[in-house]
């Protein structure tokens, strides 16, 4: 640690700009750059202000060349933490509310400069407020988003890719608030001890972009996450496990398979982004079976109950349509997902994922397990025989597979 008696005029006057500053509760940002310290590969450290389970502390992000990591400390060590951090860097800049004051040290000399805000924030705090507005889920400083094609290597969206960008944040967002539902503030805390990891499996993960962000979400709120992305394209699979690698996600997985070949032995949330056909209703089953907290389903290609749907007579004359029959295909099978969900014990939503300009397959079925359950609910099951009834539905995969009547077959691939 550095000894205050050492210090120059300069640093000591930077030191207790940022003390008032935290004090003030007006620190925007504080970023140590130039390391030339110890610690290989590290580029810059940034400091905020976060609340952190109804406390204040000053939070650090340490960017290094392939990875980021976050660590916290309280507010009565951040002086001393920062002076110790920038004893080995060349250059820091703090962001207040009315001015960007930077330190710049070299052999013989540190440089102290200062630039008031005439407007009273600066631009770059202005543009961090607008970005806030838009409260987005992922650090788009985040190193995984380059490789998979996010951002450049200035850490900026590419413009081809800000759908994904939105879509990536939505999911999170949706995640986030079904998380608080299952982990109640005991379970947090055990979370964050490292006692009882949070196990989470992405069937269909694909190139990884919502597995990625998940688990990089989760250790950033300091969950202690163990999640596998479980997808069939081997190149993919190995593409993930090299990024998760240079990222440092040691406890992010990829496994080539699918849900008939994967078989973990306990799940706390279950993720199935447009699997195929009747694929969803077997990563339903697994997360039922398994009894996962939290099932996350986006649904495509419904194919199950198209040939079985008979008109009743009343709707004929609208169903005699083709992309009627299809449309009411697809919202029987999701009504029909929705309410086993609820009859096994879950608070089931369906709602639109994200716009129809960004994909067509926009709909989502999120569902979070209730403490209070026992046994099947025996009126919604009689709810869901009503409408097999009524459509003249003789077979339904999850009902099946929940009765422990499901003949051998194929599942159906993910488009």
């Amino acid at each position: 640690m550095s000894d205050v008696a050492s210090l120059s005029v300069q640093e000591q006057q930077f030191f207790d700009s940022v003390q008032q500053a935290i004090d003030n509760q007006n620190l925007d940002r504080l970023i140590l750059s130039q390391y030339k310290g110890e610690l290989t590969d590290l580029e810059k450290m940034t400091f905020r202000v976060i609340q952190l389970q109804q406390e204040s502390v000053l939070s650090c992000l340490y960017r290094y060349k392939t990875n980021d990591i976050t660590k916290n400390y309280s507010l009565s060590d951040a002086l001393s933490t920062i002076q110790q951090l920038a004893e080995q860097c060349k250059q820091a800049n703090l962001f207040t509310d009315e001015a960007e004051i930077q330190l710049k040290k070299n052999k013989k000399k540190a440089l102290l400069t200062v630039s008031k805000n005439k407007a009273g924030k600066s631009p770059k705090t202005e543009q961090q407020a607008h970005d806030r507005s838009k409260q987005r889920f992922v650090d788009q400083q985040s190193y995984f988003l380059q490789p998979l094609g996010i951002t450049d290597a200035n850490a900026q969206v590419i413009p081809s890719m800000a759908r994904k960008w939105k879509q990536i944040n939505k999911f999170i967002e949706i995640f986030s608030g079904a998380l608080t539902q299952i982990l109640p503030q005991e379970l947090r805390d055990q979370t964050q001890s490292q006692e009882q990891p949070l196990k989470v499996v992405d069937f269909g993960s694909g190139k990884g972009y919502l597995t990625f962000a998940l688990y990089d979400y989760l250790t950033k709120h300091h969950q202690t996450a163990d999640v596998t992305g479980v997808e069939l394209n081997d190149k993919m699979v190995k593409f993930c496990q090299d990024v998760a690698k240079a990222s440092g996600f040691e406890q992010l997985d990829f496994f080539q398979g699918d849900v008939r070949t994967y078989h973990p032995s306990h799940l706390d949330v279950m993720i199935a982004l447009h699997a195929c056909d009747v694929a969803t209703d077997f990563a339903i089953h697994t997360g039922i079976r398994l009894n996962a907290q939290m099932i996350m389903c986006a649904p495509c290609c419904h194919k199950e109950l198209r040939p079985q749907l008979k008109s009743p007579q009343v709707l004929q004359p609208m169903l005699q349509f083709g992309i009627h029959a299809g449309q009411q295909a697809e919202m029987l099978t999701d009504t029909i997902r929705a309410l086993l969900l609820k009859a096994y014990g879950y608070e089931t939503k369906v709602f639109e994922f994200v716009a129809l300009e960004h994909t067509s397959k926009n709909k989502m079925i999120l569902a979070t397990k209730r403490k209070d359950f026992v046994e099947p609910d025996p009126a919604v099951l009689a709810q869901i025989q009503a409408l097999k009834t009524m459509y003249g539905i003789h077979k339904q995969s999850l009902e099946l597979l929940l009765n422990n009547q499901w003949d051998q077959q194929d599942i159906g691939e993910k488009c």
